[in-house]
């Protein structure tokens, strides 16, 4: 029985949460971008590649598939032992394999591993074909709700606590690794590159399937990433829920948030956006900041970013925007009132 090939739909179709996919290409490629929840088991290492690439431009095809069976015949009973021990706990469950185009080094693989006895299904056309699909998401039209509000107004704990109550939420900053700001990368885990951002959102935007998807209000970029840019579109013209939360409120958890990085660090993130903050600003913050007076320094930033919030929202046109103010961050308040 041969593995059974699958277009990008089908794959989708038949693929369970809990088979395992697995892609072939090299490390180097899948620590680049791949399919989310995808496991890297190349079939030759970024050296090898380099090598058959070589000697397929430089002498021939027939040359470069000798090479790469040399490769491909040491490896093989260390691939069947790979995937066995990936499934040991699985035993019906379906193997899901591509490689770049769904040519060689995943028919290779397929080969072996369903001539082992696994349940086999190929990609075709590879991971190429699955950045086409991640690409399409984008052109969708999605039933779009912003959730909107100046810095520190919860809006993050929002989209998290509209996800938990299971409804369609997604929070672009985790999936940046990113809060957005200046001082968005402080805490978090290092970007994905663009494309596997872009993988990864369209994976998200993809399981909708309500009347309703709510997103935080974000900039284009992202940190080093950015919302594609269809996508972000839609998401300006979007109708915004405006959370209005007392300024006192909102300073008080952004010193919870930010008041426990180190304070080099928050100087090296305020420096950041020193243009626009204005030598004299800049200098009152910084001084604050090395006598370890927080507060003050972060009354003056979260000042500034109110007014940069304020003028980004006057020079929006169309703007639909439906404010609830709140003397609190009551999260679960706010939720309650924008899923009326």
């Amino acid at each position: 029985m041969a593995a059974t090939i699958l277009s990008i739909n089908a794959w989708f179709e038949k693929i369970n949460q809990h088979d395992l996919i697995i892609d072939v290409r090299s490390p180097m490629e899948y620590a680049h971008a791949h399919i989310p929840d995808a496991i890297n088991l190349p079939l030759f290492s970024d050296e090898q590649r380099k090598i058959i690439g070589t000697t397929y431009k430089q002498q021939s095809r027939q040359a470069a598939i000798k090479i790469g069976l040399d490769f491909f015949g040491v490896k093989m009973k260390t691939l069947v032992n790979e995937a066995e021990s990936l499934l040991h706990d699985k035993p019906n469950k379906k193997i899901f394999l591509h490689c770049w185009r769904g040519g060689m080094r995943s028919n290779a693989v397929a080969w072996l591993l369903d001539l082992y006895g696994f349940d086999v299904y190929l990609l075709k056309g590879g991971y190429k074909a699955y950045r086409n699909w991640v690409l399409q998401q984008f052109e969708k039209k999605y039933p779009i709700k912003i959730i909107g509000g100046k810095t520190g107004s919860g809006k993050t704990l929002l989209i998290q606590y509209l996800k938990q109550s299971n409804c369609a939420a997604i929070d672009l900053e985790a999936l940046a690794h990113h809060k957005g700001s200046s001082f968005g990368a402080l805490g978090e885990l290092a970007q994905p590159t663009q494309e596997q951002f872009e993988n990864n959102l369209a994976f998200a935007v993809s399981q909708v399937s309500s009347n309703s998807l709510f997103l935080e209000d974000e900039s284009q970029r992202i940190g080093c990433v950015n919302i594609p840019k269809s996508f972000w579109l839609q998401m300006r013209r979007a109708d915004v829920l405006y959370m209005d939360v007392n300024f006192e409120e909102r300073l008080k958890w952004i010193i919870e948030q930010y008041g426990k990085f180190d304070i080099e660090k928050l100087k090296e993130a305020t420096n950041r956006i020193r243009k626009k903050l204005g030598g004299l600003i800049l200098k009152q913050i910084i001084e604050n900041l090395d006598v370890n007076n927080v507060e003050a320094a972060f009354r003056l930033l979260l000042d500034y970013y109110d007014r940069e919030y304020e003028k980004a929202y006057n020079k929006r046109e169309d703007l639909k925007c439906t404010k609830f103010y709140f003397e609190k961050m009551e999260i679960e308040k706010m939720a309650t009132i924008i899923k009326q």
